[in-house]
């Protein structure tokens, strides 16, 4: 497959089908690395991955970090509780600085969208968008669709239901718009106070799960409630929530009869998306979506290695 080098990854929107293949492909190799006793390839080897998070994550920078280390890169994190950001510094001021460290990569997360973007224009260095604000969350979109492609040989014509906070949620913008792209039927299932006014066309709105359910999807994609990027209330309570739109013991049954799979990016809000018994749930891909995060994330990171393609 030949594509065009690639600096950065900022989104799914400016991905061309082929390198979105191209990324899911090379994912394969890369977790067949997870069966052997040494799980490192030299791929990386002096190479320099910078993980600068403006919002607490713990799954996303550990997952970037592992997949870097496998790769044989030097991971380095820019604490920003502890630099000069907390007095005052620029995004720009940070990114000067680190241009003056050489490294290779950076990692960006940040509250703010059009961050990394913004970072990528002014950096010689490899920028990863690891999520941004409400708008994208290019790496998650890309492990969704890989976990989804070990269950079905084809997705086209695949149907997923994606559940919960889509307002405030850059997952659902960027994992409905992948799942799309391989051919996906989509549709959301949210209270009214956080369904965006505007959503694509080819996507189905449900309000209810009554409804949703009648529209027989083959997977069910739980959102975590945004509560920090909620400034009021945009529902009574968490357990109202929990009763209208979460998965319930009761539905979790009904995805048992249906044989549906389930999904969710992490992390879960116990008692309000989802329930003990959901999270047991046998057809949860979820402990796949971590693992498969790392696998995907080196895909990535080899991707876009000057020479890759």
């Amino acid at each position: 497959m030949s594509l065009t080098p690639r600096k950065d990854l900022l989104d799914i929107a400016s991905l061309t089908n082929e390198e979105i293949e191209f990324v899911l492909a090379n994912a394969v190799p890369f977790k067949d690395l997870f069966k052997r006793s040494v799980k490192k390839v030299p791929t990386l080897k002096g190479q320099t991955v910078l993980t600068l998070f403006y919002e607490p994550s713990t799954r996303t920078r550990s997952s970037f970090e592992v997949a870097a280390n496998r790769l044989s890169a030097d991971v380095t994190h820019f604490d920003i509780e502890s630099s000069s950001v907390v007095k005052g510094e620029s995004v720009l001021d940070t990114v000067e600085t680190l241009e003056s460290m050489r490294v290779d990569y950076i990692v960006v997360r940040h509250k703010q969208s059009g961050i990394p973007s913004l970072i990528a224009k002014n950096t010689r260095a490899s920028v990863i968008n690891a999520g941004d604000g409400w708008h994208a969350h290019p790496t998650q979109a890309l492990l969704d669709a890989f976990t989804l492609r070990e269950k079905f040989k084809d997705l086209r014509g695949a149907r997923a239901l994606i559940v919960g906070d889509i307002q405030h949620s850059r997952v659902a913008r960027s994992t409905s718009l992948i799942f799309r792209r391989l051919g996906m039927h989509v549709a959301y299932l949210a209270p009214g106070s956080i369904m965006p006014r505007e959503t694509p066309e080819d996507v189905k709105l449900f309000g209810n799960w009554t409804d949703a359910l009648d529209w027989k999807p083959d997977v069910v994609y739980l959102l975590r409630v945004q509560s920090e990027r909620m400034d009021e209330p945009f529902f009574p309570s968490a357990a109202e929530y929990h009763k209208n739109y979460g998965l319930t013991d009761a539905r979790v049954e009904i995805l048992k009869e249906r044989g549906l799979w389930l999904m969710h990016p992490g992390p879960v809000n116990r008692g309000v998306e989802i329930t003990d018994r959901g999270m047991n749930y046998e057809k949860s891909l979820i402990n796949q979506q971590v693992e498969n995060g790392i696998a995907v994330r080196m895909s990535v990171l080899y991707w876009l290695k000057p020479g890759a393609v």
